[in-house]
């Protein structure tokens, strides 16, 4: 049972009698990265993961990522062994449906060598499981379960199980790195503000007849946006948008029929097609949490916020929040601050929070502008496409927002 701070008093304690600095209770892509960017910070780091980390790398997913959580990456330290499972993409084409209007976005646009990459989350998260291995201010607890959070005036109290024992351990920080369903903020009563979408996305991935000339493209249909991103080895992943009923009916269709459909929408490009994986089918939400910190604990990824998958934006801004934590947590440990004071985390909040309103508010804008049949809209999104193509700034400014180089980039990558 999870307890909120005003349960609990506060007793004196010194901190080198803590357990540990923070405590991230999630080891996924994000928690990871958190964890990793704060290798070189003094800061002694426990990750509390449900899953075996081998366990962890089994889910069948690829992630678009940005110029800027390639750069994040980077700086921080496995992005060289990421980069070599991972594919780059060199062009970003949009379309409405199957409307000859096509808008494609080359890295001429932006003054950069690539627009992108896609990556496979068992590429990613082993690469960031590998790179923790080396720091020895990082410690594991997996499979391990969170059961309480006490959170005190000047520490907070994490309660775990782990192997049939029961831990409690002391820390400054705990960060909730748990995903959108995230117990560590529905426990500490931090409300949400959004909307569940009337679609639900299916993600696949497809094996292309033809070369995919590491070309990304989102077409338009009246149903929703279909994404299309490359992957090595003549790979695509897909995800198609649809009301609900629909999608159900497309994931459950025969492959055969799902297949032509899927030729028809990628307009022959690909060649004949063939379905790698089975069809995932889940509900998209648009969700910011009211608040992203309370003394002792702060919100990163999903726990934070979720969009629209149009844009592939969600996991890059999740990326961005842990570059942006640990960036902010090295700080206030040099300068001998109390990193689990409101203090110190009111500057992540007003940092991430209004960044990610932007994306939020991008990405259901896509959604919104380019989905339906009704005909002013169709003739207005035509006519935006039509705009892009014409006019440079506007071509610029997208991409700038499409490549996470819009606000104020984490030290890191500086």
């Amino acid at each position: 049972m999870f307890l909120k701070p005003s349960q609990i008093s506060a007793e004196p304690l010194s901190l080198g009698s803590l357990d540990c600095d923070l405590v991230i209770v999630g080891g996924g892509i994000v928690g990871a990265t958190l964890a990793c960017g704060l290798k070189n910070s003094g800061l002694r780091v426990r990750i509390i993961e449900p899953q075996r980390q081998v366990e962890a790398l089994n889910r069948r997913q690829a992630y678009a990522l940005t110029l800027q959580t390639g750069r994040i990456l980077s700086k921080i330290g496995p992005w060289d062994q990421i980069l070599p499972g991972i594919s780059t993409f060199h062009q970003i084409s949009l379309s409405d449906g199957d409307h000859p209007g096509i808008v494609e976005f080359t890295p001429q646009d932006l003054g950069t060598e690539e627009l992108g990459y896609v990556g496979e989350h068992h590429v990613l998260l082993g690469a960031l499981q590998e790179y923790l291995q080396d720091c020895s201010n990082v410690q594991w607890h997996c499979p391990a379960h969170v059961v309480g959070v006490h959170y005190l005036e000047n520490w907070a109290e994490v309660e775990l199980t782990e192997a049939g024992e029961f831990l409690t351990l002391r820390t400054r920080l705990v960060v909730a790195a748990d995903g959108a369903r995230s117990e560590l903020r529905q426990a500490a009563g931090i409300p949400t503000r959004g909307w569940k979408y009337w679609q639900s996305c299916i993600a696949m991935t497809i094996q292309t007849e033809k070369p995919h000339n590491n070309v990304a493209f989102e077409r338009f249909w009246p149903s929703g946006p279909m994404g299309v991103l490359p992957l090595p080895g003549n790979r695509c992943q897909v995800v198609l948008t649809a009301p609900h009923a629909q999608a159900h009916d497309l994931q459950t269709m025969a492959a055969s029929e799902f297949l032509k459909l899927l030729e028809y929408r990628t307009g022959g490009l690909l060649g004949k097609l063939e379905l790698l994986s089975d069809r995932h089918l889940f509900p998209v939400q648009l969700m910011q949490s009211q608040r992203y910190i309370q003394s002792r604990l702060a919100l990163v990824g999903d726990a934070a916020h979720c969009c629209h998958p149009v844009g592939g934006q969600g996991l890059n801004m999740g990326i961005r929040d842990a570059a942006a934590l640990a960036q902010i947590l090295q700080g206030a440990q040099e300068r001998r601050e109390d990193i689990g004071n409101l203090l110190v985390l009111r500057r992540y909040e007003q940092w991430r929070q209004s960044e990610n309103l932007i994306i939020l508010a991008f990405t259901d804008f896509l959604d919104r502008m380019f989905s339906g049949d009704w005909l002013p809209k169709v003739i207005l999104r035509r006519w935006s496409l039509g705009l892009l193509n014409r006019v440079k700034v506007l071509r610029y400014l997208a991409l700038r927002i499409m490549t996470g180089l819009i606000g104020r980039p984490p030290r890191v990558i500086q």
